[in-house]
């Protein structure tokens, strides 16, 4: 068939596919695909080019996709600004580089605007890669420039370079520019000391505000003398800081910050930008490594108990408790040069690393909440300084950058400031991680991650000038990833050229930051070596003034600041006495349990949820008895409307991961929501219920920082199941169960935690009780395991009403919410209080054969034995709260039977789990005659390594066969425990 003759319209070039004309360019291809004949020939050649592949947008204009994934063409490779093999060694390491040129066919195939088109590509290209040369490394030569950042890869020659284009981009300036000035400007902005990657948010209207501040600037703060010399001076304190620890304490560890002292003047611009921004609270988090010279350099902690701490001066007072001194927290206030005060509150940090990081987000929302300021991120803002290995290899980092868009979890952007050392302790990056850079986890979020080199410190002013503005402007997380090292081991007394020797004799060679900064201070002119030196003097002879007085017979410690939020809150030994009063009156309860099941006009229920509205109003009237779900909610909403805040988080927390709560009701039709205990009264305090990301360690992480600065509300995080608390040991270990030991912090977190066998299967029975109990001591935390309603109802009340602050540990039930036999009258919930133990009401001690000790719902599987056996000679007590032990209670239930009385401990977990190591090690010991008046067994499963079988009809055997041994049914083969000693 021949080829049709064009038409004087047709016979015209293919015009340029660009964003204008889209549409018709697709619409052309299509017709192209179907029959090629159908265009004319310009198109043709155009579409023939494609290869198939169709157009793809990169960029303001659409090309082929072989254009931007050049392939082997044929073409040598073009070398520029380095040696070949430079180009080869990253080809290796980059999937689809071709370190080749764009093909003829390539650079013609856009048609007439060929040339601006190009210009256009280099332009992104510097945008989405321009960090890999940038100058980040102190310890490297400057980085080979990727070939797709040449003129000469889009095939410009020499005379393109003087050149003017149109600047479609964001450049600031003029509308045209040489080529070559547009290159100066990008390499300037992308190349040099900062290197950022932005180009993966999805917002064009963000990447536009950070291109045009940081295009506009070239990436480059422009100081006046005034701010150098307070850049040198904060070098200068941290630089002389480390210096004299390391004369005066030899050996000693204290984490130096030497080769990363670009620290300390970042965060001073850091909390002046901050104070300019109306923050008003900072809550810093960070591990070991250069932890002291922030203390004394920023938070302006004493350096005489600095010293004394080295000296170990006071170690009688912490016999038995403390911490370290690089674990230490601290709170001061920080007055900007304008003189606005900001409140520093820098977290106390265990050995495990990033774990303070949900933490410090926890406790930065409740000082937002508290505020009651309407956009988060405005009065306060967090600010979590990691290191490199850690960012890239802790779990829990990426937890925790995933609550930062969560209404639930938001604190209005944090600032991640990354102190990359280059190294984790002995291991090289290249063993440490998958990615090439420690921050790529980062990329999870829709903000900018800014790489500086920490060797310049007005670049690091820029990047946190950038960062701060950011954060201020979006609401939204923001990376900083200093690049320094670490002049000494990752303590002082380890030697680091034993596995980097190479690395550690570069940084011999190395000048400290400070050094290098008054150099080139001194070359610009204005300031000279003198002055250096006396800045220096000063704080030498203050450090020295102040470790004279630490070592002064004389030293007198200055006192404590008032402890502001917990100010008449108490820690240490449980309070002896009567119970605290939690009843409510029987008219309030009534009155609010009818307020939980309206609902605005027009709202439809699901189906199922009428009938237990219903349920709830006959409770209320009295009709029904209380049930798990009704006594939670009752001990929520009194609270709530006593001004004490709620909040619930976890894994499908507002219905209860066995829908029994359903805290926030659903519209059957719309999916509009509505919280009935928002809707008690107008004066109220707020209850916030939200359901947490699959995490645990970085919820409950920060559910316990948010507790620290919410003590006069209720704060709770549930666990889907009591099983799954495993995954957050680390949170329970080293903040939960020990922190008022080590650091003297308060807390008041409850956590729940389903428990109880029910032939589910290992992962979905035991809250692993022992866990806890083992880590029990000093009354450091409280852990119960209420039976009824009115119990639970009573202790949550109690968690808020009492001034006492310990963490509570609840095992909560599963299959009970529903027993029924598991409730309580209303008029229980009227007066009062939580019962640590609970005898059995229709025991007859001289009729007793033998006494049982339970908790929890092993309680009604022996009471229902007992009932259907018609043991009646069988006395059943309920332990409902563990630790701390209620020592006085158990020795008044159990005195009142005849001495010799067989007394059984029985539980549904294994004999080496649950709470018999502990009832045998603390319980049997602890009696007032010992076992000699009370013979003591144990009723249990037998030792397993496992909680619980995955077969069902193997538990209902297991448990079957426990209940007829708790009743002597047949023979028990546990021995007695051991004799009092």
């Amino acid at each position: 068939m021949p080829e049709p003759e064009a038409s004087d319209s047709q016979a015209t070039q293919a015009p340029p596919i660009d964003a204008a004309n889209l549409a018709y360019a697709e619409q052309m291809y299509a017709r192209f695909l179907a029959d090629p004949l159908s265009v004319d020939d310009h198109w043709r050649r155009e579409f023939a080019s494609w290869n198939g592949q169709g157009p793809t947008r990169t960029g303001p204009t659409f090309q082929p996709r072989s254009l931007f994934h050049p392939g082997a063409n044929g073409h040598a490779p073009v070398h520029t600004h380095g040696a070949p093999d430079a180009h080869a060694r990253y080809a290796a390491t980059e999937p689809g580089y071709s370190p080749s040129p764009l093909t003829s066919a390539e650079l013609q195939g856009s048609g007439s605007s060929s040339l601006q088109h190009r210009v256009d590509l280099l332009i992104r290209n510097y945008r989405v890669r321009g960090h890999l040369a940038a100058n980040l490394n102190p310890l490297a030569p400057p980085k080979q420039l990727p070939i797709e950042l040449t003129p000469n890869y889009y095939g410009f020659t020499d005379a393109d370079l003087d050149r003017k284009f149109v600047l479609s981009s964001t450049l600031p300036g003029d509308t045209t520019r040489t080529l070559r000035d547009i290159i100066e400007q990008l390499q300037n902005t992308y190349c040099r000391f900062v290197g950022v990657q932005f180009m993966h948010i999805d917002s064009l209207k963000v990447r536009k505000w950070l291109q045009l501040r940081m295009e506009e600037t070239q990436n480059t703060l422009q100081l006046s003398r005034k701010e150098q010399i307070r850049i040198l001076t904060r070098l200068t304190d941290a630089t002389i800081f480390e210096e004299f620890i390391q004369k005066k304490y030899i050996g000693a560890k204290s984490f130096s910050l030497e080769g990363g002292e670009s620290l300390i003047p970042l965060l001073d611009l850091a909390f002046e930008r901050a104070g300019e921004q109306g923050v008003q609270e900072i809550v810093v988090g960070m591990a070991h490594r250069g932890r002291l010279n922030v203390l004394a350099n920023i938070l302006g902690k004493s350096p005489q108990k600095i010293f004394r701490e080295f000296d170990d001066a006071d170690s009688k007072k912490y016999i038995g408790g403390g911490d370290v001194k690089y674990h230490m927290g601290y709170s001061a206030d920080w007055r900007t040069r304008s003189g606005k005060n900001i409140h520093l509150s820098l977290c106390f940090n265990p050995s495990h690393l990033e774990y303070v990081n949900p933490v410090v987000l926890g406790r930065m929302r409740a000082k937002q909440d508290r505020s009651g300021r309407g956009t988060r991120g405005d009065i306060g803002m967090a600010l979590i300084i990691h290191g490199d290995a850690a960012f890239a290899g802790e779990g829990v980092v990426q937890e925790t950058l995933n609550l930062s868009r969560l209404e639930g979890y938001k604190v209005g952007g944090a600032l991640h400031i990354i102190l990359n050392n280059q190294i984790g302790f002995t291991t090289k990056p290249e063993d440490a991680r998958s990615t090439r850079y420690a921050t790529d986890v980062a990329k999870m979020l829709q903000s900018p991650i800014i790489h500086v080199n920490g060797e310049n410190p007005e670049a690091v002013a820029q990047a946190i000038r950038l960062a701060m503005e950011f954060r201020k402007q979006f609401k939204r997380d923001v990376v900083v990833d200093m690049y320094c090292y670490r002049r000494r081991g990752h303590n002082e007394g380890d030697e680091p050229s034993y596995t980097q020797p190479v690395m550690y004799g570069q940084i011999k060679r190395t000048p400290s930051v400070r050094a290098a900064y008054l150099e080139h201070l001194m070359k610009l002119g204005g300031v000279t070596q003198a002055d250096a030196d006396r800045i220096a003097q000063r704080r030498t002879e203050l450090l020295e003034k102040e470790l004279s007085a630490a070592r002064s017979d004389h030293y007198v410690a200055r006192p404590s600041k008032p402890r502001g939020l917990w100010a008449g809150y108490d820690g240490g030994p449980e309070p002896q006495g009567p119970e605290k009063p939690t009843g409510v009156a029987r008219e309030r309860l009534a009155n609010l349990l009818h307020k939980l099941t309206e609902t605005p006009e027009g709202f439809q229920h699901h189906p199922k949820l009428k009938r237990l509205m219903k349920l709830k109003r006959e409770m209320a009237e009295g009709e029904r008895p209380i049930d798990w779900a009704a006594g939670e909610l009752l001990a929520f909403a009194s609270l709530a409307t006593e001004g004490h805040r709620i909040r619930l988080s976890g894994q499908d927390a507002q219905r209860g991961t066995f829908s029994h709560r359903h805290a926030v009701l659903h519209d059957y039709k719309t999916g509009e929501t509505c919280i009935p205990l928002n809707r008690l009264s107008e004066d109220q305090a707020p209850v916030d219920i939200y359901n947490s990301p699959l995490s645990e360690a970085g919820v409950l992480g920060f559910d316990y920082g948010y507790s620290l600065d919410y003590p006069c509300g209720l704060t709770l995080w549930e666990a889907q199941f009591g099983d799954f608390v495993n995954a957050a040991q680390v949170i329970i270990d080293q903040f939960i169960a020990s922190a008022e030991d080590k650091w003297r912090r308060l807390s008041g977190l409850t956590l729940l935690l389903p428990h109880g066998f029910h032939g589910q299967g290992p992962e979905h029975s035991s809250a692993r009780l022992e866990r806890f109990l083992t880590c029990c001591a000093e009354d450091n935390m409280q852990v119960c395991n209420p039976t009824t309603p009115a119990q639970y109802f009573h202790l949550l009340r109690r968690q808020v009403l009492r001034r006492w602050r310990k963490p509570l540990v609840v095992m909560t039930p599963k299959g009970m919410l529903r027993h029924p036999k598991v409730v309580s009258d209303l008029d229980d919930l009227v007066s009062g209080h939580f019962q640590r133990v609970i005898p059995d009401p229709d025991a007859k001690p001289d009729q007793t054969s033998r006494i049982l000790i339970t908790s929890g719902k092993v309680y009604y599987d022996l009471l229902e034995r007992k009932l259907e056996k018609e043991r009646h000679d069988i006395a059943i007590l309920r332990l409902e709260q563990y630790y701390p032990l209620p020592q006085q209670a158990l020795d008044e239930a159990i005195g009142k039977f005849p001495k010799g009385t067989p007394l059984f401990w029985v539980q549904e977990e294994p004999a080496n789990q649950g709470a018999w190591p502990f009832f045998l090690n603390q319980f049997v010991h602890s009696l007032a005659e010992g076992v000699a008046k009370f013979p003591v067994r144990n009723i249990s499963r037998a030792p397993s390594a496992s909680p619980a079988t995955g077969s069902a009809g193997a538990h209902a055997f297991e448990q079957d066969h426990l209940l007829a041994r708790a009743f002597g049914e047949v023979e028990d083969d546990h021995a007695p425990a051991p004799a009092n000693t």
